[in-house]
């Protein structure tokens, strides 16, 4: 039987996804309520009950909960042996396409899609290269848009950047202004963030590369299934997808549709064939 926090709690997605369309049914219980507890005592409510009254009749309230929801939290160049596989196994790769496509599904704040484009720009693609870097929530999506991160965060990007292979002096390619660290135009403008969730939309683009990275542990196997078979749907033949630390495919429906680039850094290559 399940208990009163479980009953709550799956109340309360529910209510979510009949009053404002964001589907978090299949997300990890065990996740779901570590952070809809850590909502219900930051907004200083009694039970989740009571949250659930005030998300179904305040738009500010759900957009307050959409934020512990999401864990709108990354860095730029986050586990640097990934990027370095990019660069190996994954650009000589792209290099030969006339145009590339590039998917950063779940991109948060941006730090992901910005590192991304680096790359490319580095490795001589970011000017035949579209990146398209899609999120559920729209502060999020909007904080990506401007480019503009703390000050403080740049050494540890840095730091990231460099052992990520990088081939320049990071600082090139922000400047500090608006209080922080304003990242270069062009790159900017080589980004559409979009919304688009994984739960409940289809496949947009056929794309060459899909990183999603720390976002399919937040799903139940239900979602993570429906999310990969996205991924597959939209990536090219033979083209890559990049996953997080914790992550893996050995479990999927989707298992047998890819094969491993480097395992260690969750890099994955499709196979031809049909879906399951």
């Amino acid at each position: 039987m399940p208990s009163l926090t479980d009953i709550e709690v799956r109340l309360l997605v529910d209510a979510i996804y009949l009053r404002w369309g964001h589907d978090f049914r299949d997300y990890s219980l065990a996740s779901l309520h570590r952070r809809v507890q850590h909502a219900r005592e930051q907004m200083g409510l009694p039970t989740i009950s009571a949250l659930q009254d005030r998300v179904l009749h305040d738009a500010d309230a759900f957009a307050q909960v959409l934020q512990y929801l999401t864990v709108p939290v990354s860095e730029m160049f986050r586990d640097p042996p990934y990027f370095l596989a990019l660069r190996g196994q994954v650009a000589p790769v792209l290099r030969t396409y006339p145009s590339i496509k590039v998917w950063v599904a779940g991109c948060s704040t941006g730090e992901e899609a910005y590192s991304l484009a680096i790359l490319l720009r580095e490795e001589g693609l970011l000017d035949r290269a579209m990146v398209y870097a899609t999120d559920i929530n729209q502060s999020s999506l909007e904080r990506a848009r401007k480019g503009i991160y703390p000050l403080e965060s740049m050494q540890l990007f840095t730091q990231n950047y460099q052992r990520a292979g990088g081939t320049q002096s990071f600082s090139r390619y922000y400047t500090a202004g608006y209080g922080g660290a304003v990242f270069d135009r062009q790159l900017r403008e080589s980004i559409t963030f979009a919304d688009h969730s994984l739960a409940t939309d289809s496949v947009f683009a056929e794309t060459h590369l899909v990183s999603c990275r720390n976002v399919l542990i937040y799903f139940n196997r239900k979602l993570q299934d429906r999310a990969i078979g996205l991924f597959h749907e939209s990536l090219a033949h033979r083209g890559f997808l990049g996953l997080g630390s914790k992550e893996t495919l050995d479990f999927s429906a989707w298992a047998g549709h890819f094969e491993p680039v480097a395992r260690r850094e969750r890099l994955f290559r499709k196979l031809p064939g049909a879906a399951p």
